[in-house]
């Protein structure tokens, strides 16, 4: 059955209203993300089959947002192009270490933070399997889909907000999880995230950024990820000092330290999109797209069948 153009079938277009979209994308990233988190707790012994498993699902999950881009939602995927992605995935990887590494210089500056010994380099290579699951599968599920859906139809500020929530939610999911590690994460990571990707419309920044805070914060500090199980890393460290400094059971990112230091920097990014005209307003009081490729263009203006 077609529409009354009679060139896009009912069923196309249906599959093209937003939460149908971020429904049926959603699940399946999803699924992708929580096959890849059970291969990683059941083969933390084997390092390299884990490396080896998360790159076939990440290959999977991105095999699956660029069919759905171009087959679904009509358009060629540029949030995935491959021309900036040295630039924008190098950025990230830089950022989102130093963040961290500022981090721990000044807990250690202030006495929260000492490092009491070093572990061989193997020691830092399980967390490369965990921090490539974390970076390109949660990027792909909260910012790729949850963040760009929830903007072509709400506009930027509401996804901000609810891409946010829900990326500080779901980690209350891990075993050490706190609500004050959630809403840090939320404000932090959440913030910074959306901030990437509204600035430059691709996801890779957001991925560097995931990968490496991730990576830095295990492999090479032995930091708690989140709420999940330490596990040991290049340097030994030890941290003394109230839950607010230290993070607690949930990790540095519920540290006040480094909320504030990526909360700047996500405000930062923030400010650069709004001068660079990158904020899309919400479908109610939106004249024209004026962000959209011309193929997401299209999904924003489509009316309901």
């Amino acid at each position: 059955m077609t529409d009354s153009s009679g060139t896009t079938p009912l069923w196309l277009r249906i599959a093209q209203l937003a939460p149908i979209r971020l429904a049926v994308l959603g699940l399946l990233l999803l699924g992708c993300l929580a096959f890849s988190n059970t291969f990683l707790e059941q083969n933390k012994a084997v390092p390299l089959q884990a490396i080896m498993a998360v790159a076939g699902m990440v290959a999977l999950a991105m095999w699956i947002y660029v069919g759905f881009a171009r087959y679904v939602e009509q358009r060629e995927p540029a949030d995935l192009a491959l021309g900036p992605m040295p630039r924008e995935l190098g950025l990230g990887l830089v950022l989102g270490t130093a963040l961290y590494t500022c981090s721990v210089l000044i807990l250690m500056a202030i006495g929260v933070m000492r490092i009491e010994g070093v572990n061989p380099p193997v020691f830092m290579l399980p967390a490369i399997a965990m921090a490539l699951s974390s970076g390109f599968l949660e990027e792909l599920l909260f910012r790729g889909a949850l963040f760009r859906i929830v903007e072509q139809w709400l506009g930027s500020w509401i996804s901000v907000f609810v891409s946010s929530v829900v990326f500080g939610v779901v980690h209350l999911m891990n075993p050490a999880a706190t609500i004050t590690g959630a809403i840090f994460i939320s404000v932090e990571a959440g913030v910074l995230l959306a901030a990437a990707y509204m600035l430059t419309r691709r996801l890779w920044l957001g991925i560097g950024f995931h990968i490496s805070w991730n990576y830095t914060q295990s492999a090479v500090f032995s930091g708690v990820v989140s709420g999940s199980v330490a596990d040991p890393g290049l340097f030994k460290t030890v941290m003394t000092g109230p839950d607010l400094l230290t993070g607690g059971s949930f990790g540095l990112e519920a540290s006040l330290i480094a909320c504030l230091l990526c909360t700047t920097a996500g405000t930062i990014l923030v400010m650069r999109a709004v001068s660079r005209g990158q904020v899309m307003q919400p479908f109610w009081s939106r004249t024209q797209p004026e962000i959209a490729t011309s193929s997401e263009r299209s999904l924003i203006e489509q009316p309901p069948a």
